[in-house]
């Protein structure tokens, strides 16, 4: 009878596909341990900012540029039209008000300025003429009621003679009828007369009063005449300085080109140009801050422009106190235009981190410096120097503020 042969449980192949097996699995363990850990990056300490987030008082602001102007400036427009012929001061000269400054002419308007003293010179004269022969015709009038009246009282003297006789039947009824007769004539006579006398009293004030006012409505065209010549020289509406003045003997000007400016040399403002992102957030009575020689000096805003050209909008900015010595118009500032009130906030300095992160994380040191790695954070305002932060730093963290542009997706630094 055959003895069976048991079989071998572990055979030399079946070895060695467990043996490949085992090694394979740590070969996938390795790579999955080595590519799942947090990638790491040495970094030189002396090519970053290190910064420190700290508990302080905020205020957010935005920088904007400004520009000293005058504080009042007066435009220099041609009232007339005409041609430059004299000069009398040059760009830059400062004036008193009233101070010629170049003289225009006008040869059509002079021309009109004659005809019109004419036409007053021969209004007035007709109106002499009208009231002399006014006079005349009142002295006649005068006159024939002077008549009238004689003959009145010399009709009722016989009229009143005559009713005597009569009644004494010295004088027939037929002599005293006609006394009486005339007697009446005369009464009527100087009723009418007296009306006469009224009514061309009445006549001639009309005349005489709408004379007057053409006199008068005449003498005023003349007076305005008379100016718009006169505005063909052109001077000083106030005090100050004469600027931008642009005009050539000879040279052709149209009434309301603009021939120069004067400013007005008592104080200054500044006027600045704000991105129109905040135009909501401006209004009359913020407060701006700038340096001149040193000095922190203060602004606040007067007058607000709405109207927006290239994005932008201007404001004019009065000195809170007092104006900087030796500043100069035209001269460029710098300042700080302060959006909010101030308020305890934690901090961390402005940098070149916020490009690439946009502030939603930071690279924080640990405890032993040596080492940076990433936390989420949130930031709220910001101002020219600082961040503020909402959450993700405590003050007393040190941070890396400095550009992240050559860590890539690197999770740590190594700091040496």
């Amino acid at each position: 009878m055959d003895i069976p042969i048991e079989k071998k449980r572990f055979t030399k192949s079946r070895i060695a596909i467990i043996i490949g097996s085992i090694l394979l699995i740590s070969l996938i363990t390795f790579v999955i341990i080595s590519t799942g850990g947090k990638s790491k990056l040495n970094v030189d300490r002396e090519r970053i900012s290190i910064s420190e987030v700290k508990d302080g008082v905020f205020q957010e602001n935005i920088p904007v540029s400004g520009i000293v102007l005058p504080i009042t400036t007066i435009y220099l427009d041609a009232l007339e039209g005409g041609r430059v012929e004299e000069k009398f001061v040059e760009d830059g000269t400062v004036m008193k008000k009233g101070e010629p400054i170049l003289r225009l002419s006008n040869t059509d308007l002079e021309l009109s300025l004659v005809n019109q003293e004419t036409s007053v010179y021969n209004l007035l004269t007709q109106m002499q003429i009208s009231q002399n022969a006014a006079r005349q015709n009142t002295i006649n009038k005068l006159n024939q009621m002077t008549d009238v009246e004689n003959a009145l009282i010399e009709s009722e003297r016989k009229y009143l003679l005559n009713q005597k006789l009569y009644d004494q039947k010295a004088i027939g009824r037929q002599e005293f009828q006609e006394a009486e007769n005339d007697y009446n004539y005369q009464r009527k006579r100087k009723i009418l007369a007296e009306r006469i006398l009224k009514q061309d009293s009445l006549s001639t004030k009309g005349e005489m009063s709408q004379a007057k006012n053409s006199y008068i409505r005449t003498q005023s065209a003349l007076k305005l005449m008379r100016k718009k010549v006169g505005d063909l020289i052109v001077k000083a509406p106030v005090d100050g300085q004469l600027t931008s003045l642009d005009s050539e003997i000879g040279q052709s000007i149209n009434k309301g080109d603009r021939l120069g400016q004067i400013d007005v040399l008592s104080g200054f403002k500044v006027r600045a140009d704000i991105d129109e992102h905040y135009i909501s957030r401006i209004y009359t009575g913020q407060k701006g801050t700038f340096i001149f020689n040193s000095k922190n000096y203060k602004l606040i805003i007067k007058k607000v422009y709405t109207q927006v050209a290239n994005g932008r909008f201007q404001v004019d900015m009065q000195f809170e106190k007092d104006v900087p010595k030796g500043i100069r118009r035209g001269q460029s500032l710098q300042i700080r235009l302060a959006l909010s009130d101030e308020k305890q906030a934690i901090l961390i300095p402005k940098g070149g981190f916020f490009q690439q992160t946009g502030g939603n994380w930071i690279f924080k040191l640990g405890e032993n410096g040596k080492l940076a790695y990433k936390v989420d954070i949130q930031l709220g305002s910001q101002n020219t120097e600082y961040y503020e932060v909402l959450q993700g730093l405590n003050p007393g963290d040190k941070v890396i503020t400095s550009s992240y542009d050559n860590y890539g997706d690197k999770q740590e630094l190594i700091l040496k």
